[in-house]
């Protein structure tokens, strides 16, 4: 039987933990599912630590790792995320157990054994994060993603900031930005590496060709093979299709 602890500001995301926790492992007891740095600060400081905890980092008063600033927290913490990809592996390196949004049943479960596995063993050592690791993952957390990206026009330089752009497109082995005024710029960068370079609040690369921002969408229309087709405030050359294996991830972004 686990004791577990749900720290997550997102509703239908704290009800679908809850129920793939119950599911997987029906003794367990949910003591209590809380949204914020403050609330999370009250429940410690009334309650005795939970066999285990699940935090989200980015929670909507700020991050939850200041959760452990200014509260005791003895218990194992397994955190989850909608962080990119590089990020994650940086908490592998740091021996911190993660989930990355949208939860999958599997790794889910495996986070829990990982739990159990470890903690059978030695149930008086308590899972208090070293700081050096806090520390790590934190900078990762708060690094600053571009906020312009500059381009060559003929002869000229020319810098444009992220918030003028509707999507960047990959076309003939180049790729290329689309603005807010229709034009359209070369640009030396990848979509690849422009994925690790962009906010994923305010991005999302619905297929291999094209990474749209979220205030450049315009409608979203339901096309076949459960794929979604998308139409920018300004048109593009080829429909904008959603792949329909990131129409679940997609849907979750637009939350």
């Amino acid at each position: 039987m686990m004791n577990i602890l749900i720290i997550e500001d997102e509703i239908l995301a704290s009800q679908r933990l809850q129920s793939m926790i119950l599911k997987l492992f029906p003794d367990a007891i949910i003591l209590d599912k809380v949204d914020s740095i403050s609330s999370a600060l009250k429940w410690f400081a009334k309650n005795d630590q939970p066999d285990l905890a699940f935090f989200d980092i980015q929670l909507a008063d700020g991050l939850s790792f200041e959760i452990f600033d200014k509260a005791k927290v003895d218990c194992p913490v397994i955190f989850t995320t909608a962080y990119d990809e590089y990020a994650l592996k940086a908490f592998k390196v740091n021996s911190i157990d993660y989930l990355l949004k949208p939860i999958d049943d599997n790794e889910l479960k495996e986070a829990i054994n990982k739990y159990q596995k470890i903690y059978s063993k030695a149930p008086d050592d308590n899972a208090v994060l070293s700081a050096q690791n806090i520390d790590n993952v934190l900078q990762l957390l708060t690094r600053q993603y571009k906020r312009r990206f500059v381009v060559k026009v003929g002869e000229h330089i020319r810098s444009i900031h992220v918030e003028d752009i509707l999507c960047f497109y990959s076309l003939e082995k180049a790729s290329y930005i689309q603005t807010a005024d229709d034009r359209h710029y070369v640009m030396d960068h990848s979509l690849e590496q422009l994925e690790a370079l962009l906010d994923p609040t305010a991005f999302f690369r619905v297929n291999r060709k094209f990474i749209i921002a979220r205030e450049a969408i315009d409608d979203i229309i339901s096309h076949s093979n459960s794929r979604l087709k998308l139409k920018l405030k300004k048109t593009t050359e080829e429909e904008i299709i959603v792949a329909r294996e990131k129409v679940k991830d997609f849907k979750l972004w637009l939350e």
